[in-house]
């Protein structure tokens, strides 16, 4: 077909379409075949061959001292070029210099890194009431728009009791060392025996409030960071308050959210059944 003739009837077009092939790629090899010219070199690819513009090893080499210098170790290439132009210089592209420092393994982040950290799950278990308390704080919106009230919530892992609380105006870390202190004092905290779960907020991670726990030998214990569902104890207890079928959207005042969550209190230690204490409420429970 490409270099005899087509039978009489048979056009190129109807043979190309009953031998799956395309016109231009026939003509194409009938126009190689029937050459008798010089043969053309061999195509040859690009990938490796030396570029007539390219940098030597020697101008390579100075990019390279630029971009490690004292001066410019810790700026990207893109802040190297623009300062090395306001100094009249010019030593190759930005693109060339991303090049050269991925060639020598330089690509990347620069600049000295922490090393990775990897934060252990953090597991309590609590055989006995006062062995680990899980405490947070809830926002609790007032009538006007933008103004918050802060509870302060501890309670026992084992027993599910609230063993302390305080609705404030403000959330900082010296209300919560507050809470903490009079917590210890009221149930007499043996040194060295309780652990306190919290997350990584503010007040949690304060200075002084960590120096009041060691001062108490009572262990902190911290969920991950950036993990939200650490703390579940005290998070299912936040939901069973804001879904009680009384629960106001928006409190009135501060008295109003007092006199809320003091009712709530009450009837969660004493009156609200636990699935997790086999139906027993947080108050009968560890008897």
């Amino acid at each position: 077909m490409m270099a005899a003739s087509l039978p009489n009837g048979l056009t190129e077009r109807l043979a190309c379409k009953v031998l799956n092939l395309c016109r231009n790629t026939v003509r194409s090899v009938r126009q190689r075949l029937s050459f008798t010219g010089p043969q053309e070199p061999p195509l040859r690819c690009r990938k490796d061959a030396r570029q007539p513009k390219a940098l030597d090893a020697k101008e390579q080499q100075q990019v390279l001292d630029v971009l490690n210098s004292e001066s410019h170790c810790n700026q990207p290439p893109i802040q190297v070029y623009h300062n090395l132009l306001q100094q009249g210089r010019y030593l190759c592209s930005v693109s060339t210099m991303h090049r050269l420092l991925r060639k020598q393994n330089l690509q990347g982040e620069r600049r000295a890194q922490r090393a990775p950290q990897s934060n252990p799950i953090p597991r309590l278990l609590a055989t006995e009431p006062n062995q680990v308390w899980t405490w947070d704080i809830a926002k609790l919106p007032t009538r006007k728009r933008g103004e918050y009230l802060s509870l302060y919530v501890v309670m026992d892992l084992f027993s599910r009791y609230i063993v302390a609380w305080m609705l404030s105006r403000k959330e900082n870390s010296a209300l919560s060392s507050q809470l903490m202190d009079e917590a210890a004092h009221r149930y007499d905290i043996v040194p060295g025996h309780l652990t306190l779960h919290q997350d990584r907020g503010a007040p949690m991670t304060a200075h002084c409030y960590l120096d009041l726990l060691s001062e108490l030998a009572i262990t902190a214990s911290h969920s991950r960071p950036r993990v939200s569902n650490d703390n579940p104890m005290s998070e299912a207890q936040f939901k069973t308050l804001k879904y009680q079928p009384d629960y106001p959207r928006r409190f009135d005042h501060y008295d109003h959210a007092m006199r809320w969550c003091n009712d709530y209190v009450e009837w969660y230690n004493h009156m609200h059944h636990h699935s997790s204490l086999e139906g027993f409420t947080a108050y009968s429970g560890p008897s």
